[in-house]
């Protein structure tokens, strides 16, 4: 027996009817309709509320405050001197440069970029960049090259 799309159906048994309730005593859900007696929990419009647990003290009461969060933190997007390694000899690495060859994130959510002194460097180049570490400056220097810091808006 050929079967076309239009004859589809699910096999016997598969499908199970709705639930209906509140629609009599007849259907074994009338009434409170499966929500249990009175109180807030049967009410039209509850919601469970986040860090209510009913009379307990809630999670975030009970757990120590720690620490505390700097609101004049500066963000630098980070570049270790290792990672100069991809560009060629006298290249200039400017923070697009770094954006294309995909070192350092979306630039508008940081400060600016900062180079660490991480690795060893070889090759000569010219670094601008918005701040450097000591060691960096030092590594990039006896490399033969050049840094330049640019100014922040």
């Amino acid at each position: 027996m050929s079967s076309k799309l239009h004859d589809l159906k699910p096999p016997k048994g598969a499908r199970r009817k709705a639930k209906r309730v509140g629609r009599g005593p007849g259907s074994g859900h009338g009434v409170t309709a499966g929500k249990g007696t009175k109180g807030q929990q049967s009410r039209s419009g509850y919601r469970r509320q986040m860090g209510r647990e009913g009379g307990q003290m809630p999670l975030v009461r009970r757990v120590p405050k720690r620490g505390f969060t700097n609101i004049f933190r500066k963000r630098w997007a980070v570049v270790n001197v290792r990672d100069l390694a991809v560009f060629s000899k006298d290249a200039e690495v400017t923070p697009e440069a770094l954006r294309e060859r995909r070192l350092v994130p979306n630039l508008c959510l940081y400060e600016g970029v900062k180079i660490l002194g991480v690795g060893k460097i070889a090759t000569a180049l010219v670094v601008r960049a918005h701040a450097f570490s000591a060691g960096a400056r030092a590594k990039i220097e006896k490399a033969g090259g050049r840094v330049e810091v640019i100014p922040r808006a």
